[in-house]
Formats: structure tokens, sequence, C-alpha cells
């Protein structure tokens, strides 16, 4: 699997909504679990959202409510639906498996502001 590349960043204001995608192939869909990830300056990428090849997914707290990571089959695509933006959230976000094999590849950065 080539490094992913996601897309749907920009710049909201706080209190809006950003969706996410990164296509993935499909056997690399069926085979892994798929996990959102967030890189911040000065900080370790910390893993915001994954969800497993049956279905289960997992949020960190502070994302829990807001953020939905799902998965269009039929398309071979990873979403992260973004709602109720904070500040917090801003950094740069990228897909991988869980855990993540592949090259980080071209993230997309999501700002928001106050």
């Amino acid at each position: 699997q080539a490094p992913l590349v996601a897309s749907g960043g920009g710049l909201v204001q706080a209190g809006g909504s950003l969706r996410l995608s990164c296509t993935v192939s499909r056997n690399a869909l069926a085979r892994y679990n798929m996990g959102w990830y967030r890189q911040t300056p000065g900080k370790q990428r910390v893993m915001v959202a994954s969800r497993g090849t049956r279905g289960r997914t997992d949020y960190i707290e502070s994302v829990k409510g807001r953020f939905t990571i799902s998965r269009d089959d039929a398309n071979a695509t990873v979403i992260l639906q973004m709602n109720q933006l904070k500040p917090e959230d801003t950094g740069v976000y990228h897909c991988n498996s869980v855990p993540p094999l592949w090259g980080w590849g071209q993230g997309t950065q999501v700002t928001v502001s106050s």
C-alpha cells in the first residue's frame, strides 16, 4: 500500500464542521484496521479515531461525541466527520492503518479559529 493521501481539510471557525477522507485499496480496507492521526508542531502524532475491520470504533476522549470515523466500501474510502470543531483540533491529519504500517504521505491541514 502506497502512502495514503488525505483530503478535506481547511480553515473553519470554532463550532464548524469538516469532512476528511482518504482512499485506500479495497484489499487494504478489508484487511486492516484504519485510523485518523493528528500531528501538531512540537507534539507527537496521536491517533484521534480508529475503526476496526468489523466496525468497532474508538476515539480519544477529547473528540468523543464530535468526530465520527466511517468507511465507504463502494469507494474504498475512510472518512472522518468532524463536528463542533475546537481550536485544539487544529493540526495536520493523516490516515493510516492501525498500527501504522505505511508511509505518512500527504496529510490535510485543519485549522480551527476561535
